[in-house]
């Protein structure tokens, strides 16, 4: 029997299970399509844009080199120089409905920054992720069956048995990152509540007669919207039509060109298609992501359109919050209510997010006073408190969880602090431990993180800024789960270790 089972080997059932089996716990992948390789995982229809809080979950965990390379980045647009003392200002910011936002509009007074290798957003593909996760689940002893879905789910007491291809997996919990038509979700009985479609959206690749007729980017018209990108034949389409086509007849080019014509207004031909999909703008969520010892995460726990790129994100933000969580489970050290606090912190960040991408439908619905509601959502996100707002909602740098403190930084996601030796933050994350961060010059924290050895990783010493705080403990996700001054409290360390890393060894 496993500890783990995970439904889906897409980028959120792969990081979950490294994250798993980086924390000593057995995992088994459970994947329906019988290759990794697909077209539409690859550029340009597997396109995908991972924000700069996606980007420091990997540097975390000491895969940001790899995922650079494999998505054909740059290092240095995506991190401070390394002698930099002060962070360097944003330069990107995310689209809202179509609309581009100038990064230099964004206030440069953000709060706890320190300048670190991963500060930018990256793009890269869903086969470039899938490949770098992949190789790490494998690394750490994960297995994966692929051709193999899921076809039954049980759970009975402390046991959940999953049936696929034909055999039957028997685990101590199962995790649902099985995509947005979840099997999981459906055979478990999860309530799946939202709103309803207001249009189709195409994905395609496509041979086109007369491109010249279609503009480069996002282009928004009085009949929905088309984007065209540099990939040759690359097209994308929103047809407002109540969702009222999506999956509900086949795509032939006949279709995909009369919807293009009345979406871009033009007479322009496509003379083949080579690959084309469809999907909706539907968003839905799961009301609670646990229903006993089966759990969901990714888009088995949350649908909405992909217009700004979010998705993916808010994936890979589910599975760092939920492994570290699920596997002190697994080992018996978890906190009364530790998993729980999996749905309370990710639920919010998610509805926040079905909201976001409900905004940017509304702003982009055609209709006779759309042009002026656009003019003035534009107007409004051009000011600096409105570009600032956007980044801040987007970059995923700045949620901000309750974890019982109202001290500055606590439930934030925690600054690169570097140490006098070099040692930054995000290296000592990368074995998904714990981190007492001890600025004192007395260690006063020793004794005190030192009980919890294995669970939390001590490291002590001056950093180049520490900010104004002498002491942090920040959780294996890399949040700040407690702060001091620079006489910090060792029995209020304990208490707050306590609270997220069960009683101390004895």
């Amino acid at each position: 029997m496993y500890d783990v089972v995970i439904a889906g080997a897409g980028p959120v059932g792969l990081f979950l299970a490294g994250e798993l089996a980086l924390a000593g716990c057995s995992v088994l992948v459970l994947e329906r399509d019988q290759e990794q390789d697909s077209p539409w995982k690859a550029l340009p229809l597997g396109m995908r844009g991972l924000n700069a809080g996606s980007v420091e979950t990997f540097y975390r965990r000491g895969m940001l080199e790899e995922l650079l390379k494999a998505s054909g980045a740059d290092g240095r647009q995506v991190g401070a120089d390394p002698g930099a003392h002060e962070p360097p200002a944003p330069r990107g910011v995310s689209h809202f409905a179509g609309m581009r936002l100038d990064p230099a509009g964004i206030d440069a007074a953000l709060p706890y920054r320190l300048p670190g290798p991963a500060m930018e957003g990256v793009m890269t593909s869903l086969d470039a992720v899938a490949t770098v996760l992949a190789g790490r689940a494998a690394g750490l002893g994960v297995r994966i069956l692929r051709g193999v879905p899921v076809e039954a789910v049980t759970q009975d007491g402390d046991t959940v048995v999953a049936r696929a291809g034909g055999g039957d997996h028997r685990a101590r919990w199962l995790v649902g990152c099985d995509g947005g038509r979840s099997t999981v979700r459906e055979l478990a009985g999860f309530d799946f509540v939202g709103t309803e479609p207001l249009f189709t959206g195409y994905a395609a690749r496509v041979t086109f007669a007369d491109p010249q007729q279609l503009d480069l980017g996002f282009n928004l018209t009085p009949t929905g919207m088309y984007l065209r990108t540099s990939f040759e034949g690359h097209l994308g389409m929103m047809d407002f039509d109540g969702g009222a086509f999506d999956r509900s007849q086949p795509l032939t080019r006949e279709h995909l060109q009369t919807v293009l014509r009345r979406v871009s207004g033009t007479d322009v031909t496509l003379t083949e298609v080579h690959l084309a999909s469809s999907f909706t703008d539907r968003a839905m969520q799961a009301t609670t992501y646990r229903d006993g010892h089966i759990l969901l995460a990714g888009d088995a726990a949350h649908i909405h359109s992909p217009l700004g790129g979010q998705g993916l994100n808010l994936g890979i933000g589910d599975a760092m919050n939920l492994g570290w969580k699920l596997a002190a489970t697994v080992h018996g050290t978890a906190p009364d209510g530790l998993l729980d606090t999996y749905t309370a912190e990710r639920h919010p960040v998610g509805a926040a997010i079905l909201d976001w991408s409900r905004a940017q439908v509304a702003t982009m619905n055609p209709g006779p006073n759309a042009p002026a509601l656009r003019r003035l959502v534009h107007d409004l996100l051009g000011t600096r408190d409105g570009t600032t707002h956007v980044f801040r909602s987007t970059s995923g740098l700045f949620h901000r969880y309750d974890v019982g403190s109202d001290r500055p930084l606590a439930g934030r996601t925690a600054p690169d602090f570097r140490l006098a030796d070099g040692t930054r933050l995000g290296d000592l994350l990368r074995e998904g431990h714990g981190v007492a961060l001890d600025f004192t010059t007395g260690r006063r924290l020793h004794d005190a993180a030192t009980s919890w050895k294995g669970r939390i990783r001590y490291a002590s010493g001056p950093v180049s800024d520490d900010l104004g705080f002498g002491a942090l403990l920040i959780r294996p996700d890399g949040i700040v789960a407690w702060t001091d001054g620079h006489d910090p409290d060792p029995e209020a360390f304990r208490h707050a270790a306590a609270d997220w890393f069960g009683d101390p060894q004895t």
